[in-house]
């Protein structure tokens, strides 16, 4: 079968524009899809109805038969009993303890995510490591960040032990569950209201926290309801769920990543508990589910945040939900859902690159995938999803899931997965070239501020298999470089005013896209207040050419400036010399480069790049009149990476920067 995306190529230049988000304020904008279930089709397993999703299954007494015959299973579980019955021993959380954000959990020399260990910071450690950072001090900040995640953990295993009573009969593990089932209920009241991120929360220090926590607890409940009395789970719905549940749908009035998490959860507790009102608010309010989903989900079927890690969130807040709709007997309910997150976690295979690697547009931590497709997220999500490239994921796993639901055999072959071709996503401001053995992602323009960074007219690129320059992930959001660099845009393949990128965030105008030619045109007439921005790309045979227009809008002469990033080694000329002061005057991104070297040019700068499987790239920088070149060591992804990059400067009142990559005279084809 031909891939869907080969039906939607635009063959001639065009200009379009998309509507933004209002003000910026997350309310997002109506993306028609028509019909979702038939997207994607080819990478799909329909129903003889026509529907994507499947009834989910709970198969205990087959578990334990799976147990009981299998030597792999029997020692899979044997290892994940230990965990349990270990931390159920050893680790206890405490009232005192003011869960805090994980995002701060991280080194503050670099922003790299500290090592996580159940030991107590103070008590059992008296100082943490990252893998870049040997000793960190333990500061209020770090230790709230730690008891964080661990209630995350003790309630995440709250909801094992609840697994493990339905397959042992164990009481100890029915006991345990419902003895911290009854904590978080005594205590939940004893916690603060924090309201530090998009509204209130009191597990922890965010509603996103509390949302998954609160889709834990509500699975525990329904899977110990045989074991406790009526009494009791009341107790637990009317001082555990539904003062979570009022709470968090009171807040995240926006269309957000994180309001799908909260509508998700409680939904679920409306499912549970019996509410009705509760499940309508939840799924068909102003800010419910359907309106997150029409309104947040691109007619490109990529999320409206941009960040390709938030496609992958989504799912992750929305299977658990699909899951207990079907298993309570009202999946038809969400059929249209369902098909619409199936098709987020698709998408992002129409950006890969030919290794498979994924464009970063937007705010991404290298906690998510960057490989597509996304066959982690397609097997976690098979018992109500299935596709055959998740169904093979799953028969590779061994997890509570392919336990308690053996992923179904199927005779259909693994999909061929879909050409990437030169296409223009427009209602998610993306586009791609592909031709001469370059493939280039380009972000024109933004649709939310919401997790937006100063980086339209990015573009990333790869020459065959080898990736020539991308986009960074960022570090912990509780990290200074999070806020000083990696959104910045010196961290971009951009043009700069004065060292800065563009600002506000917009959703940009294309100006032209001709696939047949490999070449796009994008411009931000507000790129900054004070300057216009405009940038072409062009794939000519073998070489990449691009052209990036930066206008001050009024004034004396201005810093022009340009940043490029590449993952290969560039080879300097005599004439450059050690830059002491590079950061002076400049803004804060400029201080985390080091080993800064400069020299002048008029008119064109060459140098020959290598690359670590031995491509050899020319790359010449032409500017018309005097300009200096900078090089120097940045910051890339996971910290503390690095790479090299060249920062182009000149004064004026417009420059155009032109770049040209092309493949050295001797080498080889992709």
């Amino acid at each position: 079968m031909k891939s869907a995306f080969l039906f939607l190529i635009p063959l001639v230049a065009f200009a379009a524009t998309v509507p933004s988000d209002r003000d910026g304020d997350g309310s997002g904008t109506n993306f028609p899809k028509p019909d979702p279930e038939r997207a994607f089709a080819e990478m799909k397993l329909l129903s003889a109805s026509g529907t994507v999703w499947r009834q989910p299954l709970e198969d205990w007494a087959g578990a334990r038969h799976r147990l009981a015959a299998d030597p792999a299973w029997a020692h899979w579980f044997a290892a994940q009993q230990a965990e349990v019955d270990d931390w159920m021993v050893h680790q206890h959380d405490r009232v005192e303890w003011i869960g805090g954000w994980w995002h701060d959990f991280v080194s503050p020399k670099d922003g790299s995510f500290l090592v996580w260990t159940s030991a107590v910071p103070g008590e059992g450690v008296k100082f943490l490591s990252s893998p870049s950072d040997p000793r960190v001090e333990i500061t209020p900040k770090i230790f709230r960040a730690w008891a964080g995640i661990f209630r995350g953990r003790n309630i995440t295993m709250v909801e094992r032990a609840a697994v493990l009573w339905r397959l042992t009969g164990d009481p100890r593990y029915a006991r345990w569950a419902t003895d911290q089932l009854d904590f978080y209920a005594h205590n939940l009241e004893k916690w603060p209201v924090q309201d530090l991120f998009y509204g209130p929360s009191r597990l922890r220090v965010q509603p996103l926290d509390d949302a998954i926590d609160l889709t834990k607890l509500t699975r525990t409940i329904r899977l110990t309801w045989d074991a406790t009395a009526p009494a009791q789970r009341q107790f637990w719905i009317d001082r555990l769920l539904r003062p979570e549940a009022e709470m968090l749908n009171g807040s995240m009035h926006r269309i957000h990543n994180i309001g799908c998490w909260l509508r998700s959860a409680t939904a679920q507790v409306a499912l549970l508990s019996g509410d009705a009102a509760l499940w309508r608010s939840a799924i068909d309010g102003p800010w419910g589910l359907r309106q997150q989903l029409n309104h947040g989900v691109t007619s490109d079927y990529f999320w409206y945040e941009q960040s390709l890690g938030y496609q992958e969130f989504i799912a992750a807040a929305l299977i658990p939900l699909f899951t207990e709709t079907a298993m309570a007997g009202r999946g038809p309910e969400l059929a249209r859902e369902m098909a619409i997150v199936e098709n987020l976690i698709l998408a992002p295979t129409g950006l890969r690159f030919p290794t498979g690697f994924l464009p970063n547009p937007a705010d991404n931590t290298v906690s998510y995938t960057r490989y597509a497709p996304l066959t982690d997220t397609l097997a976690r999500a098979y018992r109500i999803l299935p596709t055959p490239l998740g169904l093979a994921q799953a028969r590779k796993v061994k997890s509570w899931d392919t336990l308690l639901d053996p992923p179904p055999a199927t005779s259909v072959e693994l999909p061929l997965l879909p050409v990437v071709v030169s296409r223009n996503f427009e209602s998610s401001r993306y586009a791609i070239l592909r031709a001469g053995g370059w493939q280039v992602f380009f972000h024109y323009g933004q649709l939310t501020g919401s997790h937006a960074q100063a980086e339209a007219l990015n573009f990333e690129a790869f020459y065959g298999d080898t990736d020539i320059t991308h986009d960074p992930c960022t570090v912990g959001y509780g990290s200074p470089l999070h806020r000083d660099y990696y959104t910045r845009g010196l961290t971009h393949n951009v043009p700069l005013l004065n060292g800065e990128g563009e600002e506000p965030p917009q959703p940009g105008e294309l100006i032209a896209f001709d696939a047949a030619s490999a070449v796009v045109t994008a411009a931000l007439p507000a790129y900054r207040s004070d300057a216009a921005a405009e940038r072409t790309l062009r794939i000519a045979g073998q070489r990449l050419i691009d052209a990036a227009t930066i206008t001050a809008r009024a004034g004396p002469p201005q810093i022009l400036g340009l940043a490029l990033h590449v993952q290969g080694h560039a080879t300097l000329p005599a004439q450059f010399v050690p830059v002491a002061d590079f950061a002076r005057g400049r803004p804060a991104p400029f201080q985390y480069w080091r080993d800064v070297r400069s020299a002048a040019y008029r008119d064109q700068a060459d140098f020959d790049l290598a690359y670590p499987n031995g491509l050899k790239l020319h790359l010449t920088f032409s500017l018309s009149g005097e300009f200096r070149v900078f090089h120097g060591s940045a910051p890339d992804s996971p910290a503390p990476a690095r790479r090299e990059a060249f920062y182009l400067e000149t004064r004026g009142v417009k420059a155009v920067f032109t770049t040209e990559f092309s493949p050295a005279p001797s080498q080889p084809g992709p």
